[in-house]
């Protein structure tokens, strides 16, 4: 994986009078975005942030004209705030970090990527991404699309017994609400995950199983190799900075 993290900055200093270093031109910054709030009795906190991460790591060694920015570890996790360790730096917070993120980003990379692996982050990260977009930054935004339950259930437990399974509580995990989200949402959002579930879980993960998460993370990676590649081409050997002409 390219991690921007191992670089030093002469490694994408501008070159030439283009103004473009090798390192940079025709490159896109995927930034991961996650959380750190309760996942039930079985999972970590960091839950959220891990998935993602594995889904970028497994993404860009597919990507080779893609360079990954150390994960964004906090979000908009109000709704699990009852739950103690909870962390949330609230939507707008959240929003203003990615706007402020994206400009600084646009001085170097012509091109960024936010992938999301929390659903309270979504509608922070499309305001971002507008109002970016609106400045005229090549700029967009990703999210899995998890078929199943919504927290901490059979899905990001199965995910989690792939990415890291010595960090799953099998023998802790227990049904929640098992309503559909769209029934459940009102509520939350009114008086949060607590006033439905007592243990935090949305949904039943004692069903999850390791191949179920490899599945799943296949596809979560495919799905954004396929955006990347469709959103940001990498380009072409003419378009590379030395390249004959």
């Amino acid at each position: 994986m390219n991690r921007l993290a191992d670089l030093a900055w002469p490694d994408l200093e501008p070159v030439g009078s283009d103004g473009v270093g090798d390192a940079a031109a025709g490159r896109v910054l995927l930034v991961p975005l996650g959380s750190l709030e309760q996942h039930g009795p079985h999972l970590p906190f960091d839950t959220d942030t891990a998935i993602i991460t594995a889904v970028v790591a497994a993404a860009t060694r597919r990507l080779p004209h893609a360079l990954v920015a150390p994960v964004i570890p906090f979000g908009a996790s109000g709704e699990h705030q009852g739950f103690a360790g909870t962390l949330s730096i609230g939507a707008e917070a959240t929003e203003h970090l990615l706007v402020e993120l994206g400009r600084s980003a646009a001085e170097t990379f012509p091109a960024l990527c936010f992938v999301n692996g929390h659903g309270g982050n979504v509608a922070a990260l499309d305001r971002a991404v507008a109002r970016l977009q609106a400045e005229g930054r090549a700029v967009r935004g990703w999210s899995p699309r998890w078929e199943g339950d919504a927290h901490a259930g059979a899905v990001e437990t199965s995910l989690m017994l792939v990415v890291a399974p010595e960090r799953v509580r099998l023998s802790a995990a227990v049904a929640g609400d098992t309503r559909p989200l769209s029934e459940v949402l009102p509520l939350l959002r009114r008086d949060g995950v607590r006033s439905v579930s007592a243990s935090g879980v949305l949904g039943d993960p004692t069903g999850a199983r390791p191949d179920e998460g490899r599945r799943l993370l296949q596809e979560a990676v495919d799905g954004l190799v396929a955006f990347v590649r469709r959103e940001f081409p990498p380009p072409r050997p003419a378009d590379r900075p030395g390249a004959a002409r």
